[in-house]
């Protein structure tokens, strides 16, 4: 049976605007810069730099469209496509320019070392090895095999198989652990390791042998658990030694690098600098806030095609492909402004949502210390701003600020309340300092347990239970009590 019937429905969609909004809100400083040269790129009714009479450009640019006959035809805001670019067969200006730098001139652009990959920096060194055919197929299995860090982090049995499935090479287990005794030869010290035990004995097996590295290498064979669980009461007994033995054998090991190939390859890595969004100074005991200039680009639409626009309206014959163009152009146009419009609420968004957060936490600006730091969630800031969450975390996950004490991370400002001793909230994050300060302060010969870091809190005014303490100790890298033990 057919049935006709009317339903209203309240449903909220997000305008392409707000969606572009969005998307550059959460884009720091340097992505942003980035954002802007690819829209400048692809559409050519957005230029950049200043011009006084961008706004009589826009003036004229609707007058021009209200008043020609195309009129009756509306372009609504649906059917233009912000994204859609310029056809294949018409060339953007910046393709046309030419590159007059001459061969003098400072070089605009900041070089990058290509450097050696860490392995083939491996596979150098077996260049100077006397090996077989078959052994130097499995050397450069093997140093395929290694990992960042420089171990080979696979059992010799699955290398085998691997070796007869992949390479087709048929060898066996005796075969491959010869080898890699070469192949853990090569640099730097350590490389090429199964395990960190044998990573630490490899790099002592090649220091001139003294009594403190022949003692360091019997500890790490012979009692590698307890060392690792610094049980030091056992190595004294088990190796007959005195505190003061153990003590130099245990400063060589320290000496080491668990991960050999770990400060090779690093060398090779393109450093990602930080650009902060905002920057914070005090003067005269007043915070000041500015907004990276980076972020405020000036930008503006063409004159080009606002006389495009001028031209049609004048041309006495409209036939459709003038039609068709000026949809173009009208649409490009629109993008430009709406590009530009975004842009303006974009540094308007960042500027009022980090004041707020500076403001809120004008203790710890002040003065620098973390322990003022106040409770803040997102949506403390979002309440005072009349802003939504979500847009509050686009902005704080994403920004850095430039303050006195350092370039921060606006989410580390955030943070969750407890109550303390005199039922005040207080931030976690203070908690959390008070407790680094006292494990940094304890006995390292009796390092404090999570139940007397607990009772120490406690006295201190923060009544928190001891699972909590260990959950703020991993939070902040602390390991527990027996591996902070120092003799």
């Amino acid at each position: 049976m057919l049935k006709q019937q009317l339903q209203f429905k309240l449903s909220q969609k997000l305008s392409p605007q707000q969606i572009q909004l969005m998307k550059l809100i959460q884009l720091p400083t340097q992505a942003f810069e980035q954002r802007l040269k690819q829209e400048l790129e692809e559409n050519p009714a957005l230029e950049s730099g200043k011009d006084d009479s961008a706004k009589e450009y826009e003036d004229e640019m609707d007058q021009s469209v209200q008043d020609d006959e195309f009129d009756n035809e509306t372009i609504d805001a649906e059917d233009i496509n912000v994204d859609e670019y310029l056809s294949d067969d018409e060339i953007p200006e910046y393709r046309l320019q030419a590159n007059n730098y001459s061969s003098d001139d400072d070089e605009k652009t900041v070089p990058y070392a290509a450097g050696t990959s860490f392995h083939q920096y491996l596979l150098n060194q077996l260049n100077t090895f006397r090996l077989s055919d078959d052994e130097r197929d499995i050397a450069e299995f093997l140093v395929g095999s290694v990992d960042e860090s420089g171990y080979i982090r696979r059992s010799i049995p699955d290398i085998v198989d691997d070796l007869a499935f992949t390479q087709n090479v048929y060898t066996d287990e005796p075969q491959v652990e010869k080898v890699l005794k070469k192949v853990q030869k090569l640099d730097p010290a350590g490389v090429c390791a199964r395990s960190l035990q044998e990573c630490l004995l490899l790099q002592l097996d090649r220091k001139e042998p003294t009594t403190e590295i022949t003692l360091a290498m019997e500890i790490l064979q012979k009692s590698f658990e307890q060392f690792t669980k610094k049980h030091y009461k056992k190595l004294i007994q088990k190796h007959d030694i005195d505190e003061g033995q153990l003590r130099d054998a245990i400063h060589e090991i320290e000496r080491l690098n668990p991960k050999p190939g770990g400060a090779y390859s690093g060398n090779n890595r393109i450093v990602e600098h930080i650009v902060p969004d905002f920057t914070i100074r005090i003067t005269d005991g007043i915070l000041e806030l500015s907004l990276n200039g980076r972020n405020a680009p000036d930008l503006h639409v063409s004159r080009e095609y606002n006389n495009m626009l001028k031209g049609y309206k004048n041309s006495k014959k409209k036939s459709k492909s003038q039609k068709d163009a000026v949809m173009f152009i009208k649409q490009k146009l629109d993008a430009a402004k709406w590009f530009i419009d975004a842009i303006k609420q974009r540094q308007e968004t960042l500027y009022v949502t980090m004041n707020c957060i500076m403001h809120y936490q004008k203790e710890y600006f002040l003065t620098g210390d973390e322990r003022k730091l106040k409770p803040m969630i997102l949506k403390d800031i979002a309440d005072t701003i009349g802003m939504d969450v979500s847009t509050v975390s686009r902005v704080a996950n994403s920004k850095y600020v430039d303050t006195p004490y350092g370039t921060i991370l606006i989410k580390e400002f955030f943070s969750e309340s407890m109550k303390n001793d005199e039922g005040e909230d207080v931030s976690t994050r203070e908690i959390k300092k008070i407790l680094e300060t006292v494990v940094n302060e304890e006995n390292k010969r009796k390092p404090l347990t999570d139940d007397k870091l607990a009772a120490i809190l406690k006295e201190k005014g923060y009544p928190i239970a001891r699972r909590t303490v260990a959950k703020y100790r991993e939070q902040l890298h602390i390991p527990v009590a027996r591996l902070r033990k120092e003799i």
